[in-house]
This record gives C-alpha cells, structure tokens and sequence, in this order.
C-alpha cells in the first residue's frame, strides 16, 4: 500500500517516469544507477551509486525496497535472481532471460504460436555467407545481445552486397540474421498483467523510425481491425506465458495482408508507449506501477488521438517553440549533456 518503497534498477528516463508515477500513488523510490545525478535520481527518494552487479548494493537495495523493478533489459540476469530470492520483483527475471537474447526471444515468440521473421544463428564469417546465401542475399545481421536503437546490426537489402568482414564489424560475437519483411507498417502493444492473471492493453501505436532509432508513434495505428486483435491476442499470450507481472511493449512488423510478425519484445515500459501520460486516463507508467504493487489494474482508456516525437540531440533546441503550441505535452530527461543520437525528451500532440 501507498508509504512502502519500489526498488528501480536503472536511472534513466524510464526509471524517471516510473518513480513520478509511483509518488503519485504515495510510494517512495530507490534506485539502483552508477551514473551520479541520473534523470530518475532527481525525481526519486534516494539512489544507491554502484554497478548493477555489486552484491553490496543489491542487499542494499532489497533491505530498503517493498517490491523491486527495473527499467531496460540489459540489467544482468544474475543480479535479478539474487534479488528476487530477496523481495518480489517484477517483472520476473526469466522476462529478462528472455530479451536478452534475440535468438532466445524469436525461438521463445514461435513457441508461443507467433509468427516471427525468419532466422538463422550464425556464429562466424562462413556461416553469415551461408546464412545470406539461404536468404537470396538479404537479410538484417543482427548481435544476439545488448543492441538497441539500431546499433549492432547491419542490413544486407541488394543481391549480391558484400559480407566481407561483416563479423569482425559487428565485434565477432554470436550474432542472428532475420530475414527481411516487406511490411505495410510497424505496430506496438504496451500491455500489462497483474498478478492476479488480468492483463490489460493500450490500442497499438504505429511507428515510424529513422537510423534504427524511434521517431514518432501515432495512435492510432492505421492498420487492419484484424492486426490489432492478433497484436493485442499475441502479447497477452506472452505474459501468460511468462507468469508475467508488470508492463510488457511488443512490436509487430504489419503485413500487405494484415498478417503480423512479432519483431522483439521488451520486459518494462516502452518509448512507444510515451503517448499514454497525455491521452490516456493511467498511463503505462502508473499501469507498471499498479500492478507491481498488487493494485487494480486501470482501464487503457485513450481519450485523444495523439502523435508522439522524441526530442533527439539538438530537437531539444525546439523547446521554446513547442511551449507555444496548443495540446501538446512535452517532457524533458533531465540530462545534462547533447549528443547526437540521444533521447532528451519527447513531446505529444493530441488531436481531438
């Protein structure tokens, strides 16, 4: 109940956003960062300065906390676990597991019964050539762990494009090709599940991306009532699945047919899901929130539709210039440096 704590690992932006929501339903945060004066340590109770994995900092961490999250999936499966024999945390780690890996993920997502590009582990230079061979020359060469807004990938999109060096590039470590989707549209489901098994979902946002990096989302989706149903069906059989408890995005490649493919899966709030804080009654924040702490989960009710745009690098500058415009929500980081290719904000729009 409002008064006890929630552990957050991670400090960024989606840390941030949790810990606002949570003090708006009474509870007090902690974070788990190493960065000093992190965008979540500003808004938050307190912050533990330490690795991820420093055993120290996890006991300290569990001592303090009530029930434990955490806010991007490249926290350390291990230092999950150790939490988790210690004080509730959600979403579970096998989530985490999971991501981490794409190979896991798409075998994870078929089992499932969803769809997936096609895929093929290739662990050296021959076998990428063999791999794209099988493919007729295209195909996204992805690495299996820790890439995110497009870096770790390289697309082979014209017959006959080299490979050369293609697994020295990518830092020669286990890597997935995916077949390339010619897709009408790229779709995503924020969805939440508590612990009781009820799972709620938001209508799904259309994304549009630029260098690997999310751009704008739009809601709603212009895509077939058939590929929201199956969207919307698919990730609730993911959390099933996974006994899952929290907040879960899921993009999905839309096909000419309205057929869709699953692309990944992320196990915490989404950068797609930014919208629902302006046009939604609960967002996907106070959603996570909510059913971490084994409160009533709250109708995904959307009251406007809405564009969302992250503020990239210098798109901060736009500052002033947004202030002006009417039904638009802007939220900035707090982070203290630009650099190119960072997200420092985002703005959304509603459209009535």
């Amino acid at each position: 109940m409002p008064g006890r704590t929630v552990g957050i690992v991670g400090g960024g932006q989606l840390g941030r956003m949790l810990a606002m929501a949570a003090a708006r339903l009474g509870f007090h945060t902690i974070i788990l960062e190493p960065e000093e004066k992190c965008p979540a340590a500003q808004v938050a109770g307190s912050q533990i300065t330490a690795a991820y994995d420093d055993p120290d900092a996890l006991d300290t961490l569990a001592v303090l906390s009530d029930v434990i999250t955490y806010e991007f999936e490249n926290v350390p499966v291990e230092s999950a676990r150790t939490l988790a024999h210690k004080k509730p945390v959600y979403p579970p780690p096998q989530a985490l597991e999971v991501s981490q890996d794409r190979l896991t993920e798409k075998q994870f997502l078929r089992d499932c019964g969803i769809k997936t590009a096609d895929f093929i582990a290739v662990d050296s230079q021959q076998e990428i050539d063999d791999a794209l061979a099988k493919m007729g020359g295209k195909g996204v060469l992805k690495t299996r762990r820790l890439g995110y807004d497009g870096k770790g990938q390289k697309l082979f999109d014209q017959p006959g494009q080299s490979s050369a060096h293609a697994f020295s590039e990518l830092g020669a470590v286990p890597l997935i090709l995916e077949s390339l989707v010619p897709f009408v549209a790229e779709i995503s489901v924020i969805a939440a599940r508590g612990a009781d098994g009820q799972v709620v979902s938001y209508d799904p946002a259309q994304n549009h991306h630029s260098g690997g990096i999310l751009r704008r989302s739009v809601v709603p989706a212009d895509v077939p009532r058939q590929s929201v149903e199956e969207a919307r069906a698919a990730a609730g059989s993911i959390l099933k699945k996974l006994d899952y408890v929290g907040v879960v995005g899921v993009e999905f490649f839309v096909n000419q047919d309205g057929g869709i493919l699953a692309n990944e899966l992320a196990p915490r709030v989404h950068n797609s899901g930014h919208w629902t804080e302006a046009a939604c009654v609960v967002s996907q924040f106070e959603q996570h929130i909510r059913a971490m702490c084994g409160l009533s989960l709250a109708a995904c009710t959307r009251h406007s539709d809405c564009v969302m745009e992250n503020l990239i690098g210098d798109d901060v500058d736009r500052l002033p210039e947004l202030l002006k415009q009417p039904d638009t929500v802007v939220h900035l980081y707090g982070k203290a440096e630009v650099r190119p290719g960072r997200k420092m904000g985002h703005f959304t729009r509603l459209k009535n």
